[in-house]
């Protein structure tokens, strides 16, 4: 009997404990959204961080409580903008979609090295030593530090060179943070037409260091009539706003830097 009266105080203390925790919980329930679960469920899951959250968990809060624009999300796109403009019954809006273009085609035949490197694979170790093996300081190292972090396979790295696959980038502008050329830069989607060339030394120097280099001879500014293509610091420069995408600056240009690239699944 001494034992089963500490028993049944502790167990009545329980039950009582445990119906107080039970209220408690009903009392002071914090109500979750149903809309933010089912925005996050909308959107692709990368967790990238482009969208300027911590997540897509971040995103979708911040849709929902904080009436962000689901377009904030580059990964997405358009398919996943509309989702959730649907679902919510707001405008899609204007959307703008960007994609990664790698502004150079200094590969290892057209470009001229200055030496052999044999150090670890990464843009960055090899950025420090003299800029990098290539002549062009400007030109892609084309070790795949970009590919690294690239969480959509759309970059590889063929003949010494970062190339992008269009249909595959999202536009989270990992790549862009990771070069340490700033050679790789987001663009809008539908324009086309791209200077693949960062180099901004005279044209004489451009030559002898690239083959496809931007030898600032200004032709493409000349025969673009829509005037969306100027010169800065001896580097023709796209304006996308501007440009029609008419290819009369590509025919015109010597050098063959500049090129199409419109990606097909947004046309």
């Amino acid at each position: 009997m001494s034992i089963l009266i500490p028993v049944a105080v502790v167990s009545g203390l329980g039950l009582v404990f445990g119906l107080g925790l039970s209220y408690a919980s009903k009392v002071f329930e914090v109500k979750v959204d149903e809309r933010i679960s089912a925005v996050r469920e909308m959107l692709p899951g990368a967790n990238c961080g482009a969208c300027g959250y911590s997540g897509c968990d971040g995103l979708a809060e911040a849709i929902i409580n904080e009436g962000v624009h689901p377009s904030r999300c580059p990964v997405g796109g358009i398919a996943v903008v509309n989702a959730i403009a649907d679902y919510l019954g707001i405008d899609e809006g204007s959307i703008d979609v960007n994609v990664a273009r790698v502004l150079c085609q200094g590969n290892c035949d057209n470009v001229v090295f200055k030496y052999n490197y044999l150090g670890i694979e990464d843009c960055h170790a090899a950025n420090a030593l003299a800029g990098g093996m290539d002549a062009c300081s400007y030109g892609c190292v084309g070790l795949g530090s970009c590919k690294k972090v690239c969480q959509f396979d759309a970059i590889i790295v063929e003949n010494g060179l970062a190339r992008i696959i269009p249909e595959k980038c999202t536009g989270c502008g990992n790549c862009v943070a990771e070069c340490p050329k700033s050679i790789i830069k987001l663009v809008p989607v539908l324009s086309g037409f791209t200077v693949k060339c960062n180099n901004h030394d005279k044209g004489v120097i451009a030559r002898k260091n690239c083959k496809v280099g931007c030898i600032a001879c200004q032709r493409c500014v000349k025969v673009c009539p829509s005037e969306a293509i100027t010169m800065d610091n001896n580097l023709a420069v796209i304006d996308p706003e501007k440009c029609t995408n008419c290819g009369q600056c590509a025919e015109a240009c010597p050098q063959k830097c500049i090129t199409n690239t419109i990606v097909k699944r947004f046309k």
